[in-house]
């Protein structure tokens, strides 16, 4: 590049998707990213399409139950389905594992929430409070306790979705 080339492009008008890659897979892949309702020209701006394209592409997603979309207010809103997320991480889950392995890890699962809930004696992580403790250190440490406590019912809820679909051939229900 001489000194009389055009201003190289700065970092905002730089290309942000691969090229050839087509409006469905960019508009797919901001949905996923996006953690709270969003409408569909501010989807439409990052993934780089008409706000029409964009969302064209965000009812198909919908119709696949991948967003949802609240139609209630101005402009309408789309969000992904967090349930859609957590299919797939039992999908992949139930792809990577024998069942056996899935309900071992689902056993060690229930022994670490029994843990917890000896540990706070609650049976709910909502239940705990947090603050009545002496110093921010023990705050601190319950907060990532009871953190860890959500996590690990979230992970049992997700391995035994996995369960499911290891023991029916991917489907939710014996086909």
């Amino acid at each position: 590049m001489t000194e009389f080339d055009p201003a190289p492009e700065s970092p905002a008008t730089e290309r942000r998707w691969q090229q050839g890659e087509d409006t469905f897979s960019r508009v797919y892949d901001v949905a996923m990213g996006i953690t709270s309702p969003t409408p569909a020209a501010e989807i439409a701006d990052v993934a780089d399409c008409s706000p029409n394209a964009a969302k064209k592409h965000l009812d198909r997603l919908a119709k696949m139950g991948i967003v949802s979309v609240n139609r209630d207010g101005r402009p309408v809103q789309y969000e992904r389905n967090e349930g859609y997320l957590e299919w797939q991480d039992a999908s992949r889950i139930a792809d990577e594992l024998t069942v056996e392995e899935i309900i071992e890890r689902v056993s060690e699962l229930e022994e670490e929430r029994a843990d917890y809930e000896d540990e706070f004696d609650a049976t709910d992580p909502t239940a705990v409070s947090v603050y009545d403790q002496d110093s921010h250190e023990a705050i601190h440490d319950r907060m990532a306790a009871v953190s860890e406590w959500h996590g690990v019912i979230r992970d049992i809820r997700l391995y035994e979705l996995a369960r499911q679909l290891a023991e029916n051939d991917g489907h939710l229900i014996p086909a």
